[in-house]
């Protein structure tokens, strides 16, 4: 069992900064690909950006390509999103989330762990 979870969420302007991270505790973190997903009231979990278990491979929505950056630290049994030029349409609820298999892919049933998720709000 992994249990995850979230912080770093908060209120921003548009065009801000925020970088969330993901502890995680239980059994070994450094092994699972992890992954970013976000939610917004009413809406399906969406795909935010993924990262192998070694780190070396990353995988991103192409709505914040360009603007977030996934990374992780498995000393820390930590992953991270840094979130660039934020803009109101990425408000959510943003969730971490761990996978037992290598070929996990951009689906929220890919996954077997979930955060209980930080709320990001991003104001005009």
């Amino acid at each position: 069992q992994v249990q995850l979870v979230e912080s770093g969420g908060g209120l921003v302007q548009a065009g801000g900064s925020l970088r969330l991270s993901c502890t995680a505790s239980g059994r070994t973190f450094s092994s699972y690909p992890m992954a970013w997903f976000r939610q917004c009231p009413g809406k399906e979990r969406e795909f935010v950006a993924r990262i192998s278990w070694s780190g070396s491979s990353t995988y991103y929505a192409d709505s914040v390509k360009g603007r977030f950056t996934i990374s992780r630290d498995n000393a820390k049994d930590t992953v991270y999103l840094q979130m660039n030029s934020l803009k109101p349409e990425d408000t959510a609820v943003y969730h971490c989330a761990a996978a037992r298999s290598r070929y996990s892919g951009v689906l929220p049933t890919d996954y077997d762990y979930w955060g209980q998720g930080t709320q990001v709000t991003v104001s005009s």
